[in-house]
Protein backbone atom coordinates (compact mmCIF):
# COMPACT_ATOMS: atom_id res chain seq x y z
CA UNK A 1 0.00 0.00 0.00
CA UNK A 2 1.27 3.11 -1.27
CA UNK A 3 1.27 5.25 2.27
CA UNK A 4 1.70 8.71 0.59
CA UNK A 5 -1.23 7.78 -1.38
CA UNK A 6 -3.56 6.77 1.76
CA UNK A 7 -2.36 9.81 3.72
CA UNK A 8 -3.38 12.15 0.78
CA UNK A 9 -6.75 10.96 0.44
CA UNK A 10 -7.82 11.04 3.70
CA UNK A 11 -6.89 14.82 3.67
CA UNK A 12 -7.93 15.63 0.33
CA UNK A 13 -11.51 13.31 0.58
CA UNK A 14 -13.22 15.59 3.15
CA UNK A 15 -12.93 18.46 0.55
CA UNK A 16 -13.86 16.74 -2.64
CA UNK A 17 -16.55 14.87 -0.39
CA UNK A 18 -18.45 18.33 0.32
CA UNK A 19 -21.27 18.27 -1.98
CA UNK A 20 -22.33 15.13 -0.66
CA UNK A 21 -21.05 16.43 3.13
CA UNK A 22 -23.16 19.73 3.34
CA UNK A 23 -26.13 21.41 2.80
CA UNK A 24 -25.10 24.42 0.63
CA UNK A 25 -24.58 22.63 -2.38
CA UNK A 26 -28.04 21.07 -2.56
CA UNK A 27 -29.42 24.70 -1.69
CA UNK A 28 -27.73 25.67 -4.74
CA UNK A 29 -28.85 22.68 -6.97
CA UNK A 30 -32.54 22.73 -5.26
CA UNK A 31 -32.01 25.94 -6.69
CA UNK A 32 -32.17 24.95 -9.94
CA UNK A 33 -35.40 23.28 -9.89
CA UNK A 34 -34.50 20.04 -8.44
CA UNK A 35 -36.30 18.52 -5.97
CA UNK A 36 -34.48 15.29 -4.89
CA UNK A 37 -31.36 14.20 -3.58
CA UNK A 38 -30.27 12.09 -6.32
CA UNK A 39 -31.17 14.32 -8.96
CA UNK A 40 -29.00 16.89 -7.45
CA UNK A 41 -26.21 14.13 -7.29
CA UNK A 42 -26.64 13.06 -10.57
CA UNK A 43 -26.67 16.54 -12.38
CA UNK A 44 -23.56 17.57 -10.13
CA UNK A 45 -21.52 14.96 -10.80
CA UNK A 46 -21.76 13.69 -13.85
CA UNK A 47 -22.73 17.52 -15.67
CA UNK A 48 -18.82 17.21 -16.42
CA UNK A 49 -19.43 14.29 -19.10
CA UNK A 50 -22.34 16.37 -21.08
CA UNK A 51 -25.30 15.33 -22.62
CA UNK A 52 -24.60 11.38 -22.79
CA UNK A 53 -27.09 8.63 -22.25
CA UNK A 54 -27.90 6.50 -19.05
CA UNK A 55 -25.41 3.98 -20.06
CA UNK A 56 -22.44 5.86 -20.15
CA UNK A 57 -22.98 7.72 -16.46
CA UNK A 58 -23.73 3.63 -15.36
CA UNK A 59 -20.80 2.44 -16.63
CA UNK A 60 -18.29 5.03 -15.62
CA UNK A 61 -20.21 5.76 -12.05
CA UNK A 62 -20.02 1.43 -11.88
CA UNK A 63 -21.61 0.89 -8.49
CA UNK A 64 -25.18 1.76 -8.25
CA UNK A 65 -27.91 -1.06 -8.89
CA UNK A 66 -29.06 -1.87 -12.43
CA UNK A 67 -31.87 1.05 -13.79
CA UNK A 68 -30.92 3.44 -10.93
CA UNK A 69 -28.69 5.47 -13.14
CA UNK A 70 -31.85 5.60 -16.18
CA UNK A 71 -34.53 6.87 -13.22
CA UNK A 72 -31.88 10.37 -13.02
CA UNK A 73 -30.30 10.37 -16.50
CA UNK A 74 -30.91 12.08 -18.98
CA UNK A 75 -34.07 13.47 -17.07
CA UNK A 76 -32.01 15.68 -15.03
CA UNK A 77 -31.40 17.42 -18.43
CA UNK A 78 -35.00 18.59 -18.47
CA UNK A 79 -34.32 20.48 -15.60
CA UNK A 80 -31.34 22.41 -16.25
CA UNK A 81 -28.11 22.23 -18.07
CA UNK A 82 -24.82 20.71 -17.66
CA UNK A 83 -22.95 24.12 -17.40
CA UNK A 84 -25.53 25.39 -15.04
CA UNK A 85 -25.43 21.98 -12.61
CA UNK A 86 -21.69 23.11 -12.72
CA UNK A 87 -21.76 26.59 -11.60
CA UNK A 88 -24.17 26.18 -8.75
CA UNK A 89 -22.71 22.64 -7.72
CA UNK A 90 -19.65 24.72 -7.46
CA UNK A 91 -21.31 27.84 -5.94
CA UNK A 92 -22.69 25.22 -3.26
CA UNK A 93 -19.76 23.46 -2.24
CA UNK A 94 -17.41 27.47 -1.86
CA UNK A 95 -20.50 28.78 0.13
CA UNK A 96 -19.85 25.48 2.31
CA UNK A 97 -16.36 25.58 2.60
CA UNK A 98 -16.35 28.89 3.64
CA UNK A 99 -18.83 28.67 6.21
CA UNK A 100 -16.67 25.59 7.84
CA UNK A 101 -12.95 26.70 7.12
CA UNK A 102 -13.92 30.55 8.51
CA UNK A 103 -10.64 33.02 8.80
CA UNK A 104 -8.48 29.89 7.07
CA UNK A 105 -9.52 30.84 3.67
CA UNK A 106 -8.31 34.06 3.69
CA UNK A 107 -4.44 32.86 4.89
CA UNK A 108 -1.58 32.57 2.71
CA UNK A 109 -1.14 28.97 3.72
CA UNK A 110 -4.92 28.27 2.38
CA UNK A 111 -3.71 30.39 -0.86
CA UNK A 112 -0.86 28.10 -0.87
CA UNK A 113 -2.09 24.87 -0.77
CA UNK A 114 -5.43 25.62 -3.46
CA UNK A 115 -1.46 26.35 -5.56
CA UNK A 116 0.07 23.05 -4.41
CA UNK A 117 -3.17 20.90 -4.50
CA UNK A 118 -3.62 22.07 -8.10
CA UNK A 119 -0.49 21.90 -9.55
CA UNK A 120 -0.66 17.84 -8.75
CA UNK A 121 -4.67 17.55 -9.49
CA UNK A 122 -3.93 18.51 -13.30
CA UNK A 123 -0.48 16.94 -13.77
CA UNK A 124 -1.80 13.46 -13.62
CA UNK A 125 -2.05 11.40 -17.49
CA UNK A 126 -5.66 10.84 -18.09
CA UNK A 127 -5.95 8.21 -20.34
CA UNK A 128 -8.08 5.66 -19.35
CA UNK A 129 -9.46 7.81 -16.72
CA UNK A 130 -12.73 9.21 -18.07
CA UNK A 131 -14.46 10.63 -14.93
CA UNK A 132 -11.18 12.48 -14.36
CA UNK A 133 -10.55 13.26 -17.99
CA UNK A 134 -13.84 15.02 -18.18
CA UNK A 135 -13.05 17.00 -15.07
CA UNK A 136 -9.63 18.05 -16.34
CA UNK A 137 -11.70 19.55 -19.51
CA UNK A 138 -13.36 22.60 -17.54
CA UNK A 139 -11.18 25.45 -16.60
CA UNK A 140 -9.37 25.60 -13.45
CA UNK A 141 -11.27 28.49 -10.90
CA UNK A 142 -9.80 31.98 -10.66
CA UNK A 143 -10.84 32.07 -7.24
CA UNK A 144 -9.42 30.77 -4.04
CA UNK A 145 -12.09 28.59 -2.10
CA UNK A 146 -13.30 27.65 -6.01
CA UNK A 147 -9.74 26.50 -6.99
CA UNK A 148 -9.18 23.82 -4.03
CA UNK A 149 -12.16 22.20 -4.26
CA UNK A 150 -11.81 21.78 -8.39
CA UNK A 151 -8.62 20.23 -7.11
CA UNK A 152 -10.00 17.84 -4.85
CA UNK A 153 -12.59 16.62 -7.08
CA UNK A 154 -9.85 16.00 -9.96
CA UNK A 155 -8.22 14.38 -7.27
CA UNK A 156 -11.33 12.52 -6.24
CA UNK A 157 -12.48 10.88 -9.32
CA UNK A 158 -8.48 10.44 -10.20
CA UNK A 159 -8.79 8.28 -7.40
CA UNK A 160 -12.26 6.87 -8.53
CA UNK A 161 -11.28 5.57 -11.86
CA UNK A 162 -8.38 3.99 -10.47
CA UNK A 163 -10.66 2.33 -7.77
CA UNK A 164 -13.04 0.83 -10.56
CA UNK A 165 -9.73 -0.32 -12.39
CA UNK A 166 -8.76 -2.33 -9.22
CA UNK A 167 -12.17 -3.53 -8.66
CA UNK A 168 -12.54 -5.07 -11.95
CA UNK A 169 -9.03 -6.76 -11.92
CA UNK A 170 -10.21 -8.70 -8.83
CA UNK A 171 -13.71 -9.60 -9.99
CA UNK A 172 -15.53 -7.45 -7.89
CA UNK A 173 -18.59 -6.25 -9.10
CA UNK A 174 -20.82 -2.74 -8.87
CA UNK A 175 -22.81 -3.98 -6.32
CA UNK A 176 -20.33 -6.42 -4.68
CA UNK A 177 -17.64 -3.34 -3.85
CA UNK A 178 -19.87 -1.95 -1.49
CA UNK A 179 -20.86 -5.32 0.34
CA UNK A 180 -16.80 -5.94 0.35
CA UNK A 181 -16.51 -2.27 2.02
CA UNK A 182 -19.27 -2.79 4.78
CA UNK A 183 -18.09 -5.93 5.58
CA UNK A 184 -14.50 -4.91 5.57
CA UNK A 185 -15.62 -1.96 7.86
CA UNK A 186 -17.26 -4.79 10.08
CA UNK A 187 -20.65 -3.34 9.10
CA UNK A 188 -23.33 -5.58 8.05
CA UNK A 189 -24.01 -4.84 4.60
CA UNK A 190 -27.96 -4.46 5.35
CA UNK A 191 -27.00 -1.55 7.12
CA UNK A 192 -24.68 -0.34 4.46
CA UNK A 193 -25.91 3.31 3.36
CA UNK A 194 -25.25 2.76 -0.45
CA UNK A 195 -26.96 -0.73 -0.63
CA UNK A 196 -29.62 -1.00 2.37
CA UNK A 197 -32.66 0.24 0.22
CA UNK A 198 -32.33 -2.69 -2.39
CA UNK A 199 -35.15 -5.34 -2.27
CA UNK A 200 -34.21 -7.69 0.12
CA UNK A 201 -33.88 -10.69 -2.07
CA UNK A 202 -31.38 -8.96 -4.57
CA UNK A 203 -29.05 -7.65 -1.79
CA UNK A 204 -29.57 -11.65 -0.26
CA UNK A 205 -28.01 -12.63 -3.64
CA UNK A 206 -25.40 -10.48 -4.04
CA UNK A 207 -23.96 -11.49 -0.64
CA UNK A 208 -25.07 -15.28 -2.13
CA UNK A 209 -22.85 -14.78 -4.87
CA UNK A 210 -19.75 -13.71 -3.06
CA UNK A 211 -20.13 -16.58 -0.50
CA UNK A 212 -20.24 -19.44 -3.60
CA UNK A 213 -16.94 -17.86 -4.31
CA UNK A 214 -15.19 -17.96 -0.99
CA UNK A 215 -15.33 -14.01 0.10
CA UNK A 216 -17.83 -14.23 2.52
CA UNK A 217 -17.78 -17.01 5.50
CA UNK A 218 -20.33 -18.43 6.64
CA UNK A 219 -20.59 -16.06 9.62
CA UNK A 220 -21.68 -13.31 7.25
CA UNK A 221 -18.04 -11.67 7.71
CA UNK A 222 -15.48 -11.66 5.19
CA UNK A 223 -13.18 -14.89 4.92
CA UNK A 224 -9.78 -14.82 4.61
CA UNK A 225 -9.92 -14.71 0.62
CA UNK A 226 -12.46 -11.92 0.93
CA UNK A 227 -10.05 -9.66 2.93
CA UNK A 228 -6.85 -10.69 0.68
CA UNK A 229 -9.26 -9.42 -1.86
CA UNK A 230 -10.49 -5.85 -0.51
CA UNK A 231 -6.19 -5.73 0.55
CA UNK A 232 -5.24 -6.13 -2.89
CA UNK A 233 -7.98 -3.28 -4.02
CA UNK A 234 -7.34 -0.94 -1.48
CA UNK A 235 -3.20 -1.31 -2.00
CA UNK A 236 -3.82 -1.20 -5.87
CA UNK A 237 -6.50 2.09 -5.58
CA UNK A 238 -4.13 3.80 -3.45
CA UNK A 239 -0.60 2.79 -5.84
CA UNK A 240 -2.84 4.14 -8.90
CA UNK A 241 -3.59 7.31 -6.96
CA UNK A 242 -0.29 8.77 -6.65
CA UNK A 243 1.13 9.79 -9.68
CA UNK A 244 -0.43 13.05 -9.44
CA UNK A 245 1.57 14.12 -5.90
CA UNK A 246 4.54 13.03 -7.67
CA UNK A 247 4.72 16.21 -9.39
CA UNK A 248 5.36 17.96 -5.80
CA UNK A 249 8.95 18.37 -4.47
CA UNK A 250 9.01 16.74 -0.65
CA UNK A 251 9.06 19.63 0.85
CA UNK A 252 6.49 21.37 -1.22
CA UNK A 253 4.26 17.76 -0.07
CA UNK A 254 4.95 17.88 3.37
CA UNK A 255 4.01 21.87 3.64
CA UNK A 256 0.55 20.35 1.67
CA UNK A 257 -0.02 18.11 4.32
CA UNK A 258 0.47 20.04 7.10
CA UNK A 259 -1.64 22.74 5.94
CA UNK A 260 -4.51 20.46 5.03
CA UNK A 261 -4.66 18.31 8.41
CA UNK A 262 -6.21 20.92 10.29
CA UNK A 263 -8.53 22.04 7.28
CA UNK A 264 -10.12 18.14 7.14
CA UNK A 265 -10.01 17.96 10.72
CA UNK A 266 -12.61 21.04 10.59
CA UNK A 267 -14.25 19.40 7.29
CA UNK A 268 -14.54 15.82 9.29
CA UNK A 269 -16.05 17.25 12.73
CA UNK A 270 -18.82 19.46 10.41
CA UNK A 271 -20.23 16.51 8.14
CA UNK A 272 -24.06 16.37 8.23
CA UNK A 273 -23.93 12.76 7.15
Amino acid sequence: MNAMARRMFELVEPIGAIPYSADEPNETMFALGFTNYWDTYFAGRAAPLGLVPAEVVDALFYNFAPGEVARHIPRVWRTTTPEAAITARQAGCVKALRRILGDHVGSAGFARAAELLTTAAVSAPYEGRPMYAALRALPVPDEVVARLFHAASLLREHRGDGHIAALMIEGVGRLEAHVLLALAMGMPAEQFGRVHHLPAAQLAAVIDGMRDRGLIGDDGSLSEQGRAVNQRVEGLTDDLAAKPYESLGPGELDELMATLEPLATMLLAAQDW
